[in-house]
């Protein structure tokens, strides 16, 4: 492995005793129902398994402490804390994602002219068991047609028509950077003319790697990469309205979804993990190593705006996961839903220290391992 687990103690996390990881129960009872009623999560690279965690979500629910520090005391009681210790010594990096708010009709107009797209039938998962000889590896999706799988079409083929007249059309923005942008997320609330608000969430891709339009701006000389954000980007594109496609078409991955109800406007969408993400709580991670529903306690010095100046500290679920978010102390912190949040996440780009809790029903196997 390229990383190691060095224990530690509770009393060693900056900022622990002052965290109120409460609302982090909920969702622990939500990992629970979902392991136990549909299927256990798959165990990561690290090796800490489905039924390890079930014995920490099951004491939790036996024990459902209240306030905050009778779950610190939960978790000191029941979880041996590691910090994640990369072979090259580097600190862990974080970035933040949201759930951005675009505001749509149901019919193309003259504004309203830029779709979401449902998932087209022709779009197949590959896996090594489907995978034509030659196939570039890194593809999770194809094309199926004429009985052979191909390369899906890119962004740009799709925004010039290639979709065009299939009725996958779920609904129609004003900007196409919106929808853009609502791709690079994952997920969007759609908030319609009579104030109905619907959700869609990932459903699958074109299959391309995802190219970041940030680091094109930053190597053209475009963006200073100190001062990169989703806002710096959004502001070009603002300034540039003859160069939009061009950039935007540089990430040929493309994102189709479903739709969904919002049936608590306080929580996120259904991610990876299969539960609602909760803002300021949840953590993508990279899923080949990590095994979804654990706790991560992330801290950052650097990263002050979140929580009013203050270094950020709190403890996590590993909730969801994504295309950029590889290695063992790399993660991306849902900031919730709406344009406040998007300004949160916007300017996450931090160095960070990742403790993960591990349940004690697995810990002694990597306290073995360190001795």
């Amino acid at each position: 492995m390229d990383y190691r687990l060095v224990p530690a103690r509770f009393s060693a996390l900056p900022g622990w005793d002052e965290d109120d990881p409460t609302a982090l129960m909920a969702a622990m009872g939500r990992c629970r129902a979902h392991i136990r009623s549909v299927k256990p999560y798959k165990t990561g690279s690290l090796g800490i398994t489905a039924g390890e965690l079930l014995a920490l979500l099951d004491a939790a629910d036996a024990q459902k402490p209240q306030g905050a520090a009778a779950v610190r005391a939960f978790f000191e009681a029941e979880c041996v804390p590691f910090r994640i210790e990369k072979a090259d010594g580097s600190a862990g990096f974080v970035t933040a994602f949201y759930e951005p708010e675009v505001a749509v009709k149901a019919e193309a107009d003259a504004d309203y002219r830029y779709p979401f797209y449902r998932r087209p039938d022709d779009l197949v998962d590959i896996d090594e068991d489907n995978r034509p000889e030659g196939f570039p590896q890194g593809y999770a999706f194809g094309r199926l047609k004429d009985g052979a799988i191909i390369e899906y079409p890119d962004r740009g083929e799709i925004e010039r028509g290639h979709l065009a007249g299939q009725g996958l059309e779920i609904a129609y923005a004003r900007s196409k950077v919106d929808v853009f942008f609502a791709h690079v997320q994952g997920a969007a609330r759609l908030v319609y003319p009579d104030g109905s608000v619907r959700r869609v969430t990932y459903a699958g891709k074109s299959g391309h790697p995802f190219s970041a339009i940030g680091k094109l701006l930053i190597d053209r000389g475009e963006i200073d990469a100190a001062t990169v954000s989703m806002g710096s980007i959004r502001d070009w594109l603002a300034r540039h309205e003859g160069e939009v496609d061009a950039v935007l078409w540089h990430n040929r991955s493309f994102i189709f979804f479903k739709e969904a109800a919002v049936d608590d406007a306080g929580l996120g969408p259904i991610a990876a993990a299969k539960v609602p993400l909760v803002a300021g709580r949840s953590l993508a991670v990279d899923r080949m190593i990590h095994t979804f529903g654990l706790p991560f306690f992330i801290s950052s010095d650097s990263l002050t705006h979140m929580d009013g100046g203050k270094p950020f500290r709190r403890l996590m679920l590993a909730l969801d996961t994504g295309t950029a978010i590889v290695g063992p102390a790399r993660g991306d912190i849902f900031t919730g839903s709406g344009d406040a949040a998007g300004a949160l996440a916007g300017h996450v780009r931090n160095a960070a220290t990742f403790h993960i809790l591990v349940p004690k029903a697995a810990a002694e196997r990597y306290l073995h391992a360190e001795g």
